[in-house]
């Protein structure tokens, strides 16, 4: 059977629509942009309790008291987690993508339903878009969309919009035929059919869609946040890029919490609004738990609260703080700084954070994995990374991107890959060893992230070198999941062999032995090189020299990394500037500015 290369063709495909239609994603993604702004804008602008207080009421007027107690209580802790910020950013790009895909959803299946035709036709698409792997989703969002917001909520809403179109079409198609008969004898047309029998016969189907199209929209954004939507999945993906259990957990109770909330909400408007479900609720017995304030009462309570709100002046507050002119070289200019979740990039990033925002520049950071990070930095999107391995591990993303890339230098080098094994395991000192020690790892090496340059030297290279290819299995995986797989093989005594380098802070968790590579397989070690955007240096001179003369030893580079560990999760830019203090002399050293003295002395 000859090779059908249906990814060629797909490839192609896109590449032409990114060259023609270029102008096309960058209206959807200003749109899309613009509505994520204004609700977040809307949901960050008051004080947390606040807003909690506004949600309890709307919960309250559609559940009842009980309701609206435990809605304030999920909020609340939330906000006590300190995850609110996240929250509001997850919700909003939740609420922009349930919209959209309402707007197209519920026309489209309105017509599949009057139309047998447009029903065969559509639903391919739609078993297409729910059994596509979700991750496959954002690899041409990115490219059409690039990093960010727009194709977090455009990959969110493709991915979501099938049971919007099927609930819809399924409850239009189960109203009665005779009532819908019934209405045609008395002369209703088409229009007034839809509009005042079918569309309100169907709308607790068509509203049981809406919470499928919030739930699989809230399902979607802890892998949205892989392409720098922030928020909760955002979260999620730095707790699993740093192996760290309790704030996943913490970012994962954000995620129920928002997830209980509009699911129990979304089901009651849905009652609400049915002629149905009214009349059910009103025949149904009323207590004071279950009792549920007049439309009128619910909307003067919100009044009430926003009024408040404006009242202790919680609305529009604005704060900064007042450098030294002669070190405010940044003048509140923004730098985006992108990483990867290695412990060398998170202590790197958060040393240039706290070191720009001294000069007086606003830096934001966000976390990537590789592929986003270099498609970030090739488009614009990122102006700059500290943690590039080269001229090995990612020379792949290099020769693709290399020419829309400025290498503004090795910081940190060299480098070393190798594969590692407990001290505890005998006899094993040398990649040569491994051979015949297969059946002890079960013949397995647990490697990292498919994509990591190391892993295709590994598989292309190292294993041939040394006869491996045969008797070993490389196992994919992620960072996280290999640190997992030897820290369980750790605590029980196992062998297992896993891709490390160094430096890394394993050999210091943990009695590791490198294998030796007698053959020089491996190469020899990288440089750890910071990459900017195409322009950026141009753009900010004095930035770009200071990140072109930057060097750290390997003495300063474990110490920051010891004291971010030490610090913990959110802790990283306060560790860096409590590191910096414990170091003086290094801000003037790597981000040296003239002081007014000695301009003066100059002038004079």
């Amino acid at each position: 059977m000859p090779r059908l290369h249906l990814g060629d063709w797909v490839d192609s495909g896109v590449d032409w629509l990114v060259a023609h239609l270029s102008w096309l994603f960058d209206a959807i993604r200003a749109v899309v942009e613009g509505m994520y702004d204004g609700i977040d804008a809307v949901l960050t602008a008051p004080e947390p309790l606040l807003l909690a207080g506004i949600l309890a009421v709307a919960a309250w007027w559609l559940r009842g008291l009980v309701a609206g107690v435990l809605a304030f209580a999920g909020f609340a802790l939330v906000d006590s987690l300190d995850l609110w910020d996240r929250a509001m950013s997850t919700l909003a790009l939740v609420l922009v993508a349930t919209v959209i895909a309402l707007v197209i959803s519920i026309p489209l299946g309105i017509w599949a339903a009057r139309s047998r035709a447009v029903s065969a036709a559509v639903r391919p698409v739609l078993d297409l878009l729910q059994t596509m792997p979700s991750m496959v989703l954002l690899i041409p969002a990115i490219l059409f969309f690039g990093l960010g917001t727009a194709a977090g909520v455009i990959a969110t809403l493709v991915f979501a919009l099938a049971p919007g179109v099927r609930m819809t079409e399924l409850g239009i198609r189960q109203v009665d035929a005779e009532l819908v008969e019934a209405a045609e004898a008395f002369g209703t047309t088409p229009r007034d059919t839809l509009l005042r029998v079918q569309l309100p016969l169907a709308l607790p189907t068509i509203m049981a869609g809406v919470n499928q199209v919030i739930m699989l929209g809230l399902s979607m954004v802890v892998i949205a946040g892989m392409v720098g939507t922030g928020g909760l999945g955002g979260a999620v993906n730095e707790a699993i890029g740093r192996l760290d259990i309790g704030f996943g957990f913490e970012a994962g109770v954000g995620i129920v919490v928002l997830a209980i909330y509009l699911d129990r909400m979304t089901s009651a408007l849905g009652t609400q609004l049915s002629p149905l479900g009214r009349r059910a609720a009103a025949k149904a017995r009323t207590t004071a738990w279950s009792y549920r304030p007049r439309p009128a009462v619910a909307v003067v309570g919100v009044v009430v609260l926003a009024l408040v709100a404006g009242g202790m002046g919680i609305f529009g507050s604005s704060s900064g703080t007042s450098r030294a002119s002669a070190t405010n070289i940044g003048k509140g200019r923004e730098i985006k700084i992108g990483y990867i979740p290695w412990d060398e990039g998170i202590a790197s990033t958060y040393l240039w954070k706290e070191l720009l925002e001294e000069r007086g520049f606003k830096v934001t950071t966000t976390q990537y994995t590789a592929a986003p990070l270099y498609t970030g930095l090739a488009t614009g999107q990122v102006d700059f990374q500290t943690d590039s391995w080269l001229p090995t591990t990612h020379a792949e993303y290099w020769k693709k991107y290399g020419k829309q890339l400025d290498d503004l230098g090795k910081w940190y080098g060299p480098t070393s890959l190798e594969l590692t094994v407990p001290s505890y395991v005998k006899d094993v000192n040398s990649l040569a060893d491994l051979k015949d020690h297969a059946s002890e790892f079960g013949g397995k090496i647990v490697g990292i992230e498919p994509s990591a340059g190391m892993m295709g030297l590994l598989k292309s290279k190292v294993l041939k070198e040394y006869g491996l290819d045969g008797t070993y299995d490389v196992v994919d995986g992620s960072t996280p999941a290999m640190l997992a797989e030897l820290q369980r093989a750790y605590a029980k005594k196992q062998p297992v062999v896993v891709t490390l380098w160094s430096p890394h802070w394993a050999y210091s968790d943990y009695d590791l032995k490198k294998l030796k590579d007698p053959k020089g397989a491996w190469g020899a070690g990288d440089g750890v090189h910071t990459l900017a955007r195409k322009g950026f240096a141009a753009d900010n001179p004095e930035v770009g020299t200071w990140l072109k003369n930057f060097s750290m030893t390997e003495e300063q580079l474990t110490g920051l990394e010891a004291q971010i560990q030490k610090s913990g999760k959110g802790g990283e830019q306060d560790a860096a500037r409590t590191w910096l203090k414990q170091h003086p002399g290094l801000v003037d050293r790597w981000a040296p500015v003239a002081r007014q003295g000695a301009k003066s002395r100059a002038a004079g």
